[in-house]
């Protein structure tokens, strides 16, 4: 065994700091956590109690198997926006009779669980990750359908909601609808659209257009019973498959649903491992609060792997990239770490071997992020940057392994492309607290707007104003900086979640045990043009 040595010391003023640091931060991010859970707020919880009513979050915990994990996606949907955060739904992993399923939960509770713009969003993000995975997808519906007010973002691309739900059932992979209230209009597809339906007596509410629509369209006077309640469509249309009593009645008819899909994952699961030397509690010590402090990324590997068991690749070679062979859970991965933040020739070249191993020999890639960019100047330029860092993206963006990217520290300009950043599609994608996106870093993009302003203002001849010059760039610093933040990210969904580092071990056995219900296979000569 190859064990990776430490030389964090828990106990040294460093590193009680840069906790101390974190966990303030941990602090504000379970602030904003704490408006999601809340939902519609006090009042309209209250109100859906009364109704005698289970709220979202209690339904999936009905539904999922005794105390196993969920792992909630996108909590953070929405926030910054003018939409309440989390989206008015509950997106996530769960286990149902022993079968991995990605469970949707409208929350009734904000707005009658409308469906705005980034619930939109943050639904299509959990049908890809279904897709990817191939995972059940279990949805438990009760929404009025589009919020109106947002209806000109909505309506357009929002049949892509019902698109994926056929797609996913065409590929064989299972979709069950419980409906627990009303599921009106372009809702009333989610359930005309499963393979599978529950609905509950004198509580579900199915239908295009509601009594008032089909009076003002058609002088037609009807009730919400005779026109989509539940004994209605289980005993005349056919829309319901199964007819719940109650609440709980619904989701144990859901769970002996999944129970009788014979889904089985593509890969057995692997034998249990043995956990890392180094505690996980030491994570929250070895980033600096200042980002331009480089720190080694093997002390945040050595706490993620099993037996803190590292084959590094390369070691001596490209030394600002970290590359090596470890398992995770008992699952093989491919790790590539920033460790000095810049990426140069040499790193971008090593990368692009190590992704084309990993992708020849089916072996997922986990991505550490931690990097300021690809390095310029004229030198590097001469050298060939450009073509070695279209290198490693050209091997990123082909490879078919399933790759998993963790945002440690910055992740800014094209190395957040290389290093697998959102557009290029990982599988899973969580940031610390401590993480921070951009183009660029606020100093450095507020110098180089000022750089072209003085250029500009020499050209024309005139003098340049050095007080405007300094508003302009604490301006410019203050946005870069509110906008690199790890909140306003995930409420863009650029991520699926802003996490503690110390769950990061767990998260990421997961995400790899519902990677490998879908077959985990690389590519076979796939890759472009690689300029040499």
């Amino acid at each position: 065994m190859t064990v990776l040595g430490t030389a964090v010391d828990p106990t040294s003023p460093e590193h009680s700091a840069r906790r101390a640091a974190m966990l303030a931060r941990l602090t504000d991010l379970d602030a904003e956590h704490a408006g999601a859970l809340a939902g519609g707020g006090p009042k309209y919880v209250a109100r859906h109690r009364a109704r005698g009513k289970l709220l979202a979050r209690e339904r999936i915990e009905l539904l999922v198997d005794p105390d196993s994990p969920f792992l909630e996606l996108s909590p953070l949907a929405g926030w910054g926006s003018d939409y309440p955060v989390g989206a008015s739904v509950v997106t996530g992993i769960g286990v149902v009779e022993g079968v991995e399923c990605l469970i949707t939960a409208n929350d009734p509770t904000v707005r009658g669980g409308a469906s705005n713009p980034w619930t939109l969003k943050k639904i299509l993000r959990a049908n890809e990750i279904a897709s990817a995975n191939r995972l059940p997808v279990v949805s438990l519906v009760e929404s009025g359908g589009a919020d109106l007010p947002s209806q000109k973002e909505i309506f357009i691309p929002g049949g892509a909601l019902f698109r994926d739900l056929t797609r996913l059932s065409a590929a064989g992979i299972p979709t069950v609808a419980v409906v627990f209230g009303n599921s009106t209009a372009g809702g009333a597809y989610v359930p005309g659209m499963s393979d599978h339906t529950v609905m509950i007596k004198e509580r579900s509410k199915v239908f295009l257009g509601g009594p008032p629509l089909v009076r003002m369209a058609t002088g037609e006077v009807s009730d919400d019973e005779s026109l989509g309640g539940a004994e209605m469509h289980a005993r005349t249309s056919g829309l319901a498959d199964h007819y719940a009593v109650d609440e709980q009645d619904a989701l144990r008819q859901a769970r002996r649903i999944v129970a009788r899909l014979n889904h089985r994952k593509a890969h057995p699961d692997p034998p249990a491992a043995e956990p890392p030397r180094y505690p996980g509690e030491e994570l929250l010590g070895i980033v600096p609060e200042d980002l331009r402090t480089p720190f080694d990324p093997r002390e945040v590997i050595a706490r993620l792997v099993d037996a803190s068991d590292f084959d590094e690749f390369k070691p001596l070679y490209g030394t600002s990239l970290v590359t090596g062979w470890a398992r995770l859970h008992g699952y093989p991965v491919g790790v590539l770490a920033n460790a000095r933040g810049v990426l140069f020739s040499a790193e971008s070249q090593k990368a692009a071997q190590f992704i084309q191993l990993a992708d020849r020999r089916d072996i997922p890639l986990l991505f550490l992020h931690n990097t300021t960019g690809y390095m310029v100047g004229s030198q590097y330029e001469q050298g060939g940057i450009i073509k070695h860092g279209a290198m490693m993206i050209n091997a990123v963006s082909n490879a078919k392994v399933p790759r998993l990217s963790v945002l440690m520290g910055s992740s800014y300009g094209a190395g957040h492309y290389g290093m697998c950043g959102r557009a290029y599609d990982p599988r899973f994608l969580f940031a610390w607290p401590s993480a921070k996106s951009a183009v660029m870093g606020p100093q450095q993009l507020a110098g180089v707007l000022s750089i072209v302003a003085r250029a500009s203002a020499e050209a024309k001849g005139t003098p340049y104003d050095e007080e405007a010059d300094a508003g302009l760039r604490a301006v410019v610093e203050a946005q870069i900086e509110a906008e690199s933040l790890p909140a306003f990210l995930s409420g863009r969904l650029y991520d699926d979640g802003v996490i503690d580092p110390r769950d990061t071990r767990t998260i990421l056995g997961l995400c790899l045990s519902a990677i490998h219900t879908a077959p985990v296979e690389g590519a076979r000569g796939g890759f472009g043009v690689f300029r040499m």
